[in-house]
């Protein structure tokens, strides 16, 4: 099991990173570094002999977290933003259909299962609408303002914030 990455290399998180319990200050859940954030490794080593985890200091958060090797990426590495995250609740824009039967009509709800960022077309999201999980591209998918979650409660306030 050797690291991929070493002292000083830049890398960034490929997911949401929250509190687990182990981070001082703040309550367990909180949002602690968002997905695509980058920062640079001050130490490696490992978790239960099988995991290698490192030691990433994010300069913009001031934050120093453990993360596991397979949720960074080597910071100058192919990166695609994504407009939604994993438990986003959306909307769909049309209605999404297989073979001609609708599954979910135009305005129903789902939440993001898992996003795709390398998928053809553009980014994709597997979503779960009642009784089916469907993979969508981005573009027949909308945010969900009255089902938001804490996440996107707090994106939309930094947002707004930025906006003025």
């Amino acid at each position: 099991m050797r690291p991929r990455f070493d002292y000083g290399d830049e890398v960034r998180v490929t997911r949401n990173v929250r509190n687990d319990g182990t981070y001082p200050g703040l309550e367990t859940g909180q949002l602690l570094v968002r997905r695509g954030s980058t920062g640079h490794v001050r130490d490696v080593g490992t978790f239960l002999q099988d995991q290698i985890i490192y030691t990433v200091h994010f300069i913009d958060q001031d934050r120093v977290i453990g993360c596991r090797e397979e949720e960074l990426l080597a910071a100058d590495d192919h990166w695609v933003e994504s407009e939604f995250e994993y438990r986003d609740r959306v909307i769909a824009r049309v209605s999404l259909a297989i073979g001609g039967e609708v599954i979910a009509a135009a305005g129903a709800g789902g939440e993001i299962e898992k996003v795709l960022r390398d998928a053809p077309g553009g980014v994709a999201y597997e979503v779960r609408f009642p009784g089916r999980t469907l993979q969508v591209p981005e573009t027949a998918l909308a945010i969900d303002p009255e089902n938001l979650n804490e996440l996107q409660k707090q994106k939309l306030a930094e947002q707004e914030a930025v906006d003025g």
